[in-house]
């Protein structure tokens, strides 16, 4: 039966969900074509360079290599649910402010991976970031910049009233 169809009940974002596709659909091409959020976004499709990572029960994946019908009844995060009631996320306004994204395409991801690091280590080291981080390329930032939005959203979520470095926001290292 070539047009049947699965279906799964999941968490998205934090709201139930049911979705229904082809059984042999990625989450990746589940949550992009089936249910709209291209937030997450297609890479390499191999694995190999984390641009498609989305939070599976709050567990960094590559949605590229999760089949869709392993998510049922699971718990699904993408870029499109960090931001709260109209208000980003910590980590949003410190990529923006510290200019973190260039082409921006493989930002969702790296918001994800940083996310999942400060919900386990709300103090984490440039080497821990580093870290959690390496699954993810990026082809025009150089990083540097990625890490300082990581370390300041952190020092933000801990409460403390943290400011970027003047040569951080212009561009002088």
């Amino acid at each position: 039966m070539p047009d049947a169809k699965a279906k799964i009940a999941l968490e998205l974002n934090g709201e139930p969900v049911e979705v229904a596709f082809a059984p042999h659909k990625t989450l990746l091409e589940v949550l992009r074509e089936d249910l709209g959020l291209t937030g997450t976004k297609h890479g390499c499709e191999l694995g190999e360079c984390g641009t498609c990572t989305v939070l599976l029960d709050a567990t960094p994946v590559l949605s590229c290599l999760v089949l869709g019908l392993a998510c049922a009844g699971r718990r699904v995060k993408t870029v499109e649910g960090m931001a709260e009631r109209g208000t980003l996320h910590p980590l949003q306004e410190a990529f923006a402010e510290l200019g973190a994204a260039q082409c921006g395409y493989c930002t969702p991801a790296f918001l994800l991976a940083a996310e999942a690091l400060l919900a386990t280590d709300p103090s984490p080291t440039r080497d821990d970031i580093k870290q959690a981080l390496s699954g993810n390329l990026c082809r025009c930032t150089g990083y540097i910049k990625i890490y300082e939005a990581v370390e300041l959203a952190a020092a933000r979520m801990r409460g403390e009233d943290a400011k970027p470095a003047p040569e951080t926001l212009y561009g002088v290292q």
